[in-house]
């Protein structure tokens, strides 16, 4: 039976063969005869671009001779009229030339000269014509070349000849390159036509050897490679049931090899006892901590350090760790007295049933770890310098926080103070029987009152507004604008870009605030300015503050700290506020164009 399914298979396979090599032979030859008739028309009508370019270069040329004779007859400066017959000469050759090429064929002008029967009989009666004009223009060049000191009337009979037949000719030439167009197109059509024939048939073929040959060709080819696979299968369980346990065997002998020369050579590997006997210590291991592994015992912590202390650590963690597993980093020093820092792992495994041991695989961490040391060392510094910087900031903001206070009370005592106390005086030196004097010490009275009433504003205006608490930043920064516009006279603008409205965060308002105020009262006090711009500006997720101003500005790399006087910190002020609300303050300054002071506070 299996000798027999062989010899069908094979049967089968010789037969598809057969069918195979006839499709593909069928559909090689159909490629190969469209090819043939296509380039074979493709040669046929290479040519039909250039008769009909050269056809309608014979209407100009005939047009360019009849111009030259008309204007050789209108000259009567020698030199040029016999320039002209130069050019005469020359395109009456090239007319004739390419008269004659496209009736019998001209292989360097590309021209086959194989005319159909309606441009032949065309070119008859063109002929006529041609022959005229070619006549009388010969006998005109003839003339002039035989008696230079030409005059009109020796060839004004050719002339006109010429005029009258060049109607003639151009008629005719027009219907032959137009019976050339239209072979043209029509060779092009047909090539179309074939085209298309060629390609219905090709599918129809290929349609053909899809239903009759390739669909039971692919059938029978899957059902022969199913009968294959399941023989196939059955063959690799036999051969797998038979060589799985020597290949398994194998395979984790030479697994284990590869994994204990890479953890000798790569990783600082090493197998101890639960006591911290080593059992096997890998070679790079073994050169680190120049161990000999073939000494009969040692133990573990004495390899890794010559110090007391750090062998009691490394035992410790043995100890604790021989059930559970340990990861760390663990300080060692060698024989040398070089420090070593490891990243250490400890691994419980049990190589038998009754036997336990700890797997040590560790990695050298020294310069990462000196690294680290280094960076908390620096850390803890800058920590240390920062804490003491801002010790400082805070004492000169709690200084200046006094001065403002004593300024405010100054303020009060020496100028409100005198004032209500004149006030009281003079309400009590009034005299209600002196009606002249009580009505001058009333008008007087007024302009005190007026005067405290000043001082009071000014006193209290670097408090906090109430529209700052009752309505937020914008009216705030409006009303502070205005009031000091009017207390110093200059021009002081705020202007909101983008009608921003929101109310923020009572701290960050209060911050904006203040540093608005003190970027403000710079410009007045120290700019030298006349005209103060404050802008606000809004996106999704930052608010931006511009002062500018028109003073004589300064150089920042030149100023580390600008303090302004009595009224604030300056610079290290705005600078501590705009930090709190995790803002950025940016200062633009040069000498003679102002300063600009930008501040941006994400939303």
């Amino acid at each position: 039976m299996r000798k027999n399914g062989n010899s069908l298979d094979q049967r089968t396979f010789d037969k598809l063969s057969r069918l195979y090599v006839i499709a593909l032979s069928t559909i090689a030859l159909s490629v190969v005869v469209s090819q043939v008739l296509i380039r074979k028309h493709l040669r046929d009508q290479e040519s039909d671009s250039t008769v009909i370019n050269v056809a309608g270069r014979q209407r100009m040329l005939s047009q360019k001779l009849t111009k030259e004779i008309v204007s050789l007859a209108a000259e009567d400066d020698l030199g040029k009229a016999l320039r002209i017959k130069d050019s005469i000469k020359a395109t009456l050759a090239l007319w004739q030339v390419s008269h004659e090429s496209l009736q019998s064929g001209n292989d360097s002008l590309g021209l086959p000269g194989n005319n159909s029967v309606v441009v032949t009989n065309l070119f008859k009666r063109l002929n006529v014509s041609f022959k005229t004009i070619s006549e009388a223009s010969k006998r005109i060049v003839e003339t002039i070349e035989e008696r230079p000191t030409f005059k009109i009337g020796s060839y004004v009979d050719d002339i006109t000849t010429i005029k009258k037949t060049e109607a003639d000719f151009l008629s005719v030439m027009d219907k032959i390159v137009n019976q050339y167009d239209r072979e043209a197109d029509e060779k092009v059509n047909w090539l179309r036509r074939l085209e298309l024939l060629l390609t219905a048939l090709t599918l129809l073929i290929l349609l053909f050897e899809f239903l009759f040959i390739f669909w039971p060709t692919a059938k029978s080819v899957k059902q022969t490679l199913t009968e294959l696979l399941v023989a196939e299968k059955k063959a690799k369980k036999m051969a797998y049931d038979a060589d799985v346990l020597s290949v398994a065997k194998e395979k984790s002998i030479k697994e284990l090899r590869a994994l204990s020369h890479a953890m000798d050579e790569t990783l600082l590997f090493a197998r101890i006892l639960s006591n911290g006997s080593v059992v096997h210590m890998g070679n790079k291991f073994s050169r680190l901590f120049k161990f000999n592994r073939f000494k009969a015992s040692a133990n573990f912590s004495e390899i890794l350090s010559i110090h007391e202390n750090e062998r009691m650590i490394i035992d410790d963690l043995i100890s604790k760790h021989k059930k559970t597993g340990w990861q760390g980093e663990v300080k060692a020093t060698t024989k040398d007295g070089e420090g070593i820092w490891l990243e250490m792992a400890i691994i419980p495994f049990n190589p038998t049933d009754d036997t336990s041991e700890l797997l040590i695989i560790a990695s050298e961490i020294t310069e990462r770890k000196e690294a680290q040391l280094e960076i908390e060392h620096l850390t803890k510094t800058r920590f240390e310098e920062k804490m003491s910087q801002q010790k400082i900031i805070s004492s000169k903001i709690i200084e200046n926080q006094e001065k403002e206070q004593n300024r405010i009370a100054k303020d009060v005592h020496d100028g409100i103070g005198q004032m209500l106390t004149g006030l009281k005086y003079n309400l009590e030196s009034i005299d209600i029987s002196d009606i002249e004097k009580t009505a001058s010490k009333i008008d007087h009275l007024k302009e005190l009152t007026t005067n405290i009433i000043k001082g009071v504003r000014t006193a209290t205006f670097n408090l906090t507004p109430p529209e700052l608490t009752d309505h937020g930043i914008v009216p705030a920064i409006t009303k502070l604008t205005q009031e000091l516009s009017k207390l110093t006279g200059k021009q002081i603008v705020f202007y909101n870009k983008t009608n921003f409205n929101q109310r923020l965060d009572s701290l960050t308002e209060i911050n904006i605030y203040r540093i608005t105020q003190e970027a403000i009262n710079n410009a007045i006090k120290y700019a030298d300015s006349t005209h103060i711009l404050v802008s606000l500006a809004h996106s999704e997720n930052l608010l931006s503050i511009v002062i500018d101003d028109n003073g004589k500005g300064f150089d920042p790399d030149k100023v580390k700290h600008v303090k302004n006087g009595d009224g604030g910190m300056g610079m290290t002020f705005m600078q501590e506020r705009i930090t709190y609300i995790n803002g950025r303050l940016f200062l633009s300054s040069e000498p003679g164009k102002g300063t600009r002071v930008t501040l941006n506070i994400p939303l």
